[in-house]
């Protein structure tokens, strides 16, 4: 799936009965948190939740992104998860063993809808393109790094238990729109869909950094020759 193929879109097609959502900014930011929490768990890898899995007695090196995708199901199933599966009800879904390799899948038998490995692998990479995220398959080189890891993991997650959510994508907006490389408004900024906002998003932060590096060769304080081919534009390459 190439991503200039998701400038105009509005979902992508995972097979003919899956299909992820590209929501617009206006649909997330009405429920940002829930928005967020669903793409979370669908794209979550077990590093991004070790904490979790270590207090349920699971070693997070020792699982793959299916196997998490399995233990999270039921909490994903109870969301509202329209913005991102339309009309899908996972709700439907339950463990079942393939025909074709006996391996664990999810299926919906009223609908004859299976979910296994390859196709949340498919949705899971689709959501990432769309919100630029990083697969982090990062594993510790010996237990006492794992259990570090943890620990630390641990502190950074007790210190934000005492701060209050706050909505990252209104922050984004309202410094957006307060750029000059940005051409919406906040109203306009709603209609556009979440990947066309986060391609803009990227594309200001490129366009300042190359504005600032441009004042700083004219200035005689950087040296154009010890800078890239990227470093001399402003475009994003993919």
């Amino acid at each position: 799936m190439s991503t200039e193929n998701l400038l105009y879109k509005s979902e992508i097609e995972i097979n003919d009965k899956i299909k992820i959502i590209i929501p617009t900014v206006g649909q997330i930011i009405d429920d940002e948190e829930s928005y967020y929490g669903v793409v979370s768990l669908v794209t979550a890898m077990p590093i991004d939740v070790m904490v979790a899995l270590d207090d349920a007695g699971i070693d997070f090196t020792q699982i793959n992104e299916w196997q998490l995708f399995l233990l999270m199901f039921q909490s994903l199933s109870a969301q509202d998860t329209s913005l991102v599966f339309g009309d899908l009800d996972l709700t439907k879904f339950q463990l079942a063993e393939s025909q074709d390799n006996h391996s664990v899948v999810l299926l919906d038998p009223e609908n004859d809808i299976i979910i296994d490995r390859s196709i949340h692998y498919q949705m899971a990479d689709a959501l990432r393109k769309v919100h630029h995220l990083e697969r982090d398959t990062r594993k510790p080189g010996n237990d006492e790094a794992r259990k570090y890891l943890i620990e630390r993991a641990r502190i950074k997650q007790r210190r934000k238990k005492h701060k209050k959510e706050e909505s990252q994508l209104e922050s984004l907006i309202v410094a957006l729109v307060n750029t000059e490389q940005y051409k919406y408004d906040f109203e306009g900024t709603r209609e556009l869909s979440i990947y066309q906002f986060n391609e803009s998003v990227r594309q200001c932060i490129k366009k300042i950094d190359y504005d600032n590096r441009m004042r700083g060769v004219y200035a005689g304080t950087i040296d154009a020759k010890e800078l890239s081919q990227d470093d001399l534009t402003w475009l994003t390459h993919k």
